[in-house]
């Protein structure tokens, strides 16, 4: 079982970063309810492995790609993010150490398995995964994009995910302006 989430989880993170074409030093939120996976309710069975299992295989794809993981605390330390340090450089940490029940598994993973790891209130990723329906769009940067990707669900839970692009400004109101001129 915790060899196919992992592998379920690198084919979701790899076509992500493929089709969010993540470059290295980007960063790719993800936020992970093991419980969703086993078929339970959101926050109701914490699960180290099956977190593990999830978080090894998003590693290994973001890893080759040289793509950081943010990965996103439940609601109980108000979906902080668990980031390495490199990848937020002067940015403010907050006090806090994810645990399963409070903080979530894979946050608590993120935490114990990374070099470096610091608790931020906030990022704007350039990509996300939403495994577990765990809202992760407070975290994107402001002008998201659903991508469709070929698996629909890891376990139990359903995935989304998103790119982000820049905002466009001007646009037909920019060129009309421009030919009053």
């Amino acid at each position: 079982m915790f060899e196919e989430l992992k592998a379920q989880a690198y084919e979701t993170a790899a076509e992500l970063c493929e089709k969010a074409k993540l470059k290295p030093g980007q960063i790719l939120v993800v936020g992970c309810s093991s419980s969703e996976i086993c078929g339970d309710r959101i926050g109701s069975n914490s699960n180290v492995q099956v977190a593990e299992a999830v978080f090894d295989g998003i590693c290994a794809a973001l890893n080759e790609r040289g793509v950081f993981l943010a990965a996103q605390c439940c609601e109980h330390l108000n979906r902080a993010i668990v980031i390495e340090r490199a990848a937020a450089p002067g940015c403010d940490t907050v006090n806090a150490v994810p645990q399963p029940k409070a903080g979530g598994s894979f946050a608590a993973t993120a935490y114990k398995r990374f070099t470096d790891p610091v608790v931020l209130e906030e990022i704007r990723a350039d990509a996300g995964l939403d495994i577990g329906d765990t809202l992760i769009g407070m975290h994107l940067k402001k002008v998201a994009v659903p991508l469709r990707l070929e698996r629909k669900s890891i376990g139990e839970a359903h995935i989304a995910a998103a790119r982000v692009r820049p905002k466009f400004i001007g646009g037909e109101r920019a060129v009309y302006d421009e030919k009053l001129k």
